[in-house]
């Protein structure tokens, strides 16, 4: 599963409408975003299927892509070896990545939004 370095994040940790800057550990999204790339969150971000979101999941803050299954909506690991993820509501999504950025390497970033 893909987690996020984020130790000390609570949901008071930033205020609701500040995008916030989180990295990338593991592999469930790669290809798109690999191990110890920045993402930039934004709390407020609109939801759409297809949309790259932060949610809370059995109390671990993952991300994943938000897709439609049905009346049904899911968080899609872009890795085929990790499962996706039933949501019963969008509750659980706390923000939308718009951009991510590899530290160092300014021309690998690359927007969502």
């Amino acid at each position: 599963m893909t987690t996020l370095d984020a130790p000390m994040m609570e949901e008071s940790a930033c205020s609701g409408s500040e995008a916030f800057a989180l990295r990338v550990l593991g592999t469930s999204m790669e290809p798109e975003f690999m191990e110890g790339e920045i993402i930039l969150i934004e709390p407020e971000g609109a939801l759409r299927e297809g949309s790259y979101v932060l949610a809370q999941h059995e109390g671990e803050w993952i991300f994943r892509q938000l897709c439609k299954a049905g009346e049904a909506w899911q968080l899609h690991a872009l890795n085929p070896a990790f499962p996706d993820l039933a949501l019963p509501d969008l509750s659980a999504v706390r923000g939308v990545i718009i951009q991510k950025a590899l530290p160092g390497r300014r021309k690998a970033s690359k927007r969502y939004v």
